[in-house]
């Protein structure tokens, strides 16, 4: 990469068809924004997955970089709040989606979109985390606020195997929660127990509809990625008081259930909207990651690939083939 060009991972329509491909690009290229960023991490998510293989209609223009974390050092700066040297993170505000993102070597980002690297965490520790730990810590910050505590009873993670779900059970664990980690990879018990579960179960127990508006009150709380039958049977379950943070739709967009829990056991459905998050609430949740994720753990759930290999893993991820976190090498 020359200081006039840089190389990009980008998706482009030719003919109604979506091709994603390798380029130099001129600088110039590069969005507006008052901050260049020298990238040296991003992330691969499910999200990221849809959007290089062009099977989601997650890409709202193109020729679009994806990725929706990246990691890296100011270069320039229009901001008062950021100089060069300063090591940043950006995670949100339709990074990969509207505004080319974390694949590529350089980005240009408005300045109130960043957030200035935790001191306990490397660049690549951020991207370990970036937006599937922003949103599991979120998630359980949103539960703590309406009275979610440790205790006897049972809180349940869905999607356990994937980002979101893997970061949730070891930060739940870690705070003394009686954790269980719903997953289709049961198989894989090891790897739950390793970040803390309680117990795992076959995701299967959950994801048929249920037979009645109500269940046997189970769970004290739930962090749910998987959406659709899934949520529904979740809340059949709920002890009185109990909430949900929903923030995924994996197992669908449609949520087919009644009143019941809501009107006889008060139970609160919490949306996680985890993108255009204000600064002083980004620095809440990460100050949190920082307390409560020990770096160790994080290195142990996470691989490391190159820029080139984000095609194959993102082919990957949609079959369910990902474990934890991966995290992406930019300069490699």
């Amino acid at each position: 990469m020359s200081k006039d060009s840089l190389i990009a991972l980008i998706v482009d329509q030719v003919e109604d068809q979506t091709q994603a491909s390798f380029r130099e690009v001129e600088r110039d290229a590069l969005p507006g924004g008052d901050v260049l960023i020298e990238v040296a991490f991003s992330s691969l998510n499910y999200k990221d997955g849809l959007a290089v293989t062009g099977r989601g209609k997650v890409i709202r223009s193109y020729p679009m970089v994806p990725g929706i974390d990246l990691a890296g050092t100011v270069l320039e700066s229009t901001a008062p709040a950021f100089k060069a040297g300063d090591p940043v993170i950006v995670n949100g505000w339709g990074l990969g989606e509207m505004h080319w993102g974390g694949y590529a070597q350089l980005a240009r980002v408005q300045a109130d979109w960043i957030t200035p690297l935790p001191n306990r965490f490397s660049l690549q520790q951020a991207m370990a985390l970036g937006t599937a730990g922003f949103t599991a810590m979120l998630s359980i910050l949103v539960l703590e606020e309406h009275g979610l505590t440790p205790g006897d009873r049972e809180v349940v993670v869905t999607g356990a195997s994937g980002g979101v779900g893997s970061l949730a059970v070891a930060i739940l664990a870690k705070l003394g929660y009686k954790v269980i980690a719903s997953t289709g990879r049961t198989e894989a018990q090891d790897y739950f127990f390793g970040l803390g579960a309680y117990r795992v179960m076959d995701r299967h127990k959950l994801s048929e509809p249920p037979s009645r508006p109500l269940a046997s009150a189970r769970w004290a709380g739930a962090i749910d990625v998987v959406g659709g039958d899934t949520l529904a049977s979740l809340l059949a379950a709920m002890v009185p008081g109990a909430s949900i943070a929903a923030c995924g739709l994996a197992g669908g967009s449609e949520l087919h259930t009644t009143v019941f829990p809501f009107i006889l056991r008060g139970v609160n459905l919490l949306g996680i909207e985890a993108s255009r998050i204000p600064l002083n609430r980004r620095l809440q949740v990460w100050s949190r990651l920082e307390q409560e994720f020990p770096p160790d753990l994080l290195d142990s759930l996470t691989q490391l690939i190159s820029l080139a290999e984000v095609p194959e893993f993102s082919q990957r991820i949609l079959a369910g083939q990902i474990r934890g976190r991966v995290v992406v090498d930019v300069k490699a």
